[in-house]
């Protein structure tokens, strides 16, 4: 992954916020939409693509778009920040390959040891029993 390659292929849309904010709301296009074409992206390669396409297909659209907003705080630099944050985690998320876990055998020392405790629970209850 190439990340200054990706960096310009993301798209910036500012668009007005919706919530609280009163009159600042109604004026201000703070709202930041991201939007990136994996499917024709050349910040990755092939295997990225596809390992991305099925590990993220509910945030993808039919054409392979990915589209992230954020509008946290009035400050449009300030979110446009935040959403290229989130991005990139995301992708990073995408394609993380987590390593596979290697079964370990069991200890002897472990096995010997519930041998043991066994035994001992065994002669426990064996000596509650009566006496005929």
């Amino acid at each position: 992954m190439l990340r200054e390659v990706i960096e310009k292929e993301l798209s910036f849309k500012a668009v007005r916020s919706s919530g609280a904010g009163g009159q600042n709301v109604n004026k201000v296009s703070s709202k930041v939409v991201l939007s990136w074409d994996c499917i024709n992206s050349q910040g990755v390669s092939d295997e990225e693509r596809t390992l991305l396409l099925e590990r993220l297909k509910n945030r993808f659209n039919k054409e392979g778009v990915l589209i992230l907003d954020a509008d946290n705080t009035r400050s449009q630099i300030k979110n446009k920040e935040i959403v290229i944050d989130r991005f990139f985690q995301l992708l990073a998320i995408g394609l993380h390959i987590e390593k596979e876990r290697r079964e370990t055998k069991t200890p002897r020392r472990v096995i010997q040891k519930r041998k043991e405790n066994k035994q001992q629970n065994s002669l426990k209850k064996a000596l509650r029993k009566r006496v005929l």
